[in-house]
């Protein structure tokens, strides 16, 4: 916790002395101007009038719903399965921490797909099959690497989505559009946590109890006993989430979004040739 704060102290600090200049302002900008409640609404409108970012918007939405409720019972499925073993649990933790540095580090040295709806689609694709890997895995074997092939994709799916997004809004009302972003992305927050819960607790754990109803259908994929309804809730919260990045590739809106949308530098370029053409 204290390095922790110690880098957001470090992050403000340097915001502090650093200048940094105002964006041009654009027609958009222009049109999001007004009272509060026109600015605060303006970023969700720009959104639900473009079909590819509302494309875009809408994978994240269902995928982080499906690998929310998944990730919400990474942690008592691994307890369950180590008989409370804390050293496990924080072994398969930090195995996904090493992962999601190592995506970050390969993000900056690569850059990421030339074309970024690759890395958003085919990472959600990719990282779910690992997903199903650490669930059906029963032992730090197969959870360690699972985690590490996991997490790495994680930076790669959001780097390449960032970029699309700071490509195609002009940057004077990025803020608007980008905080409706995440509101729409991180909405299902509040509500994994009571899915997977209530379907561990009531249905999935009891049902894969030695003798339990749905033993007969997974045992073999997941095994019996404690931990396993929580594993099989993994891998179908997985597969839903491979099928996210699935129907992103079978909507061309979503697709094609860096070809559909035009970058906001494209626009600005149109407009000044329109003016100096007007004399």
């Amino acid at each position: 916790m204290l390095v922790d704060v110690t880098t957001f102290v470090f992050a403000i600090g340097s915001l502090l002395i650093v200048f940094i200049p105002q964006p041009p302002r654009t027609e958009e900008g222009k049109q999001a101007q007004g009272n509060i409640l026109k600015e605060a609404t303006f970023g969700f409108k720009y959104i639900f009038a473009r079909p590819s970012l509302l494309g875009l918007q809408l994978v994240f939405f269902f995928g982080n719903l499906f690998a929310g409720i998944g990730f919400t019972v990474l942690t008592p499925m691994v307890l369950a399965r180590t008989g409370s073993d804390s050293t496990a649990l924080g072994t398969v933790m930090s195995a996904g921490a090493i992962g999601g540095v190592v995506g970050g580090m390969l993000m900056s040295a690569w850059g990421g797909f030339k074309r970024r709806a690759h890395g958003v689609l085919a990472g959600w694709i990719v990282m779910s099959i690992f997903s199903i890997w650490l669930g059906w895995g029963q032992g730090l074997a197969v959870w360690i690497p699972a985690m590490v092939l996991s997490f790495i994709f994680g930076p790669i799916i959001n780097g390449s989505n960032q970029a699309i997004w700071q490509a195609k809004i002009a940057p004077d009302v990025q803020g608007r559009v980008f905080s409706a972003r995440r509101l729409i992305a991180w909405l299902t927050n509040p509500i994994t946590p009571l899915i997977a819960g209530l379907a561990a607790d009531f249905v999935l754990e009891p049902g894969m109890k030695a003798g339990g109803g749905l033993t007969g259908a997974f045992g073999w994929l997941v095994g019996v006993g404690p931990g396993a309804g929580m594993a099989l809730l993994l891998i179908v919260t997985s597969l839903g989430s491979l099928l996210v990045g699935v129907a992103g590739y079978l909507v061309p809106a979503v697709r094609d979004a860096e070809t559909v949308l035009p970058d906001h530098e494209m626009k600005a370029v149109a407009v000044t040739e329109v003016v100096a053409a007007g004399g």
